[in-house]
């Protein structure tokens, strides 16, 4: 018996193993928190637009930072690193700001995932930008924090069955990605009904709905962003109706959804009316 060889063998079968964990851990974005962050703040600066003799604008006024935290552990290192000092958004401003732009109302929302999408163009976060009308922005150091809303497919082909999130924004529509004529991102969904799935989805607008948390009702509101075939919401049999350009209506846990012909149910992780 070549003990020897056996040994060698051994040896480099777990010399392998190694180096393919080692492999595998790169490729998993094992980046420490605070390298992510930086990450995330270069990612923002890429979206800085010029706008001629040497002037350049941010040109959204919402930020939703998805960070992938697969367990307690990684959530507390990134909720560490994400709330020291200076915080998130204190780092994007200045960034912003030491590029020229005037970006004091811009508000910034980080959630944690177990898992990330498909749709993640980076697998350890994700950005999301929206540009929300001045009159629909809470103040971004206001105490009351939105709780968790869990929103789960009903009728039409999403892209997940469910989502949750903790953001005081969430856009619903048909696409990930709006964009102009001209190529440039208007807004990014959150709830996202595939293109070319059928009638169901294709009653629902790229720019279908959103809802937004108010801090100082602590309340969800359901808002219409132009809508084709209209936004509703069924509550106890009955539906009512969300007409575009109004304040929204207020959600309650357990309401469907209704845009055009597709439905979601909404429910909240804790009481969000107060």
């Amino acid at each position: 018996m070549d003990i020897l060889g056996k040994a060698r063998r051994l040896e480099l079968t777990i010399g392998r193993t190694l180096d393919n964990a080692a492999q595998e851990l790169v490729r998993s974005g094992s980046r420490e928190p605070l390298q992510i962050v930086h990450a995330v703040v270069e990612a923002v600066a890429q979206e800085i637009q010029p706008t001629g003799r040497g002037k350049r604008v941010f040109p959204f006024t919402t930020i939703v930072v998805s960070v992938l935290a697969p367990s307690r552990e990684a959530r507390a290192r990134f909720e560490a690193v994400f709330a020291g000092d200076p915080r998130l958004r204190e780092r994007i401003l200045e960034r912003l700001q030491s590029a020229g732009c005037d970006a004091a109302d811009v508000v910034v929302d980080v959630n944690y995932v177990a898992r990330a999408q498909k749709s993640w163009r980076n697998q350890e976060f994700h950005l999301e930008f929206a540009r929300v009308p001045a009159a629909d922005i809470e103040a971004p150091d206001g105490d009351s924090k939105p709780p968790r809303i869990d929103v789960v497919v009903l009728r039409g082909v999403a892209e997940q069955r469910s989502y949750s999130f903790a953001g005081r924004r969430i856009d619903l529509g048909r696409c990930v990605e709006v964009r102009d004529s001209r190529n440039r991102l208007i807004r990014t969904n959150h709830v996202v009904f595939a293109e070319g799935a059928g009638d169901i989805n294709q009653s629902v607008s790229r720019q279908h709905a959103h809802i937004a948390f108010e801090p100082g009702s602590g309340q969800f509101r359901l808002h219409d962003d132009g809508s084709i075939h209209g936004t509703g919401i069924v509550r106890d049999g009955r539906t009512i109706s969300v007409p575009r350009g109004s304040h929204g209506v207020r959600l309650q846990s357990g309401d469907e959804l209704v845009l055009g012909n597709a439905r979601v149910r909404i429910r909240f992780h804790k009481d969000a009316t107060g």
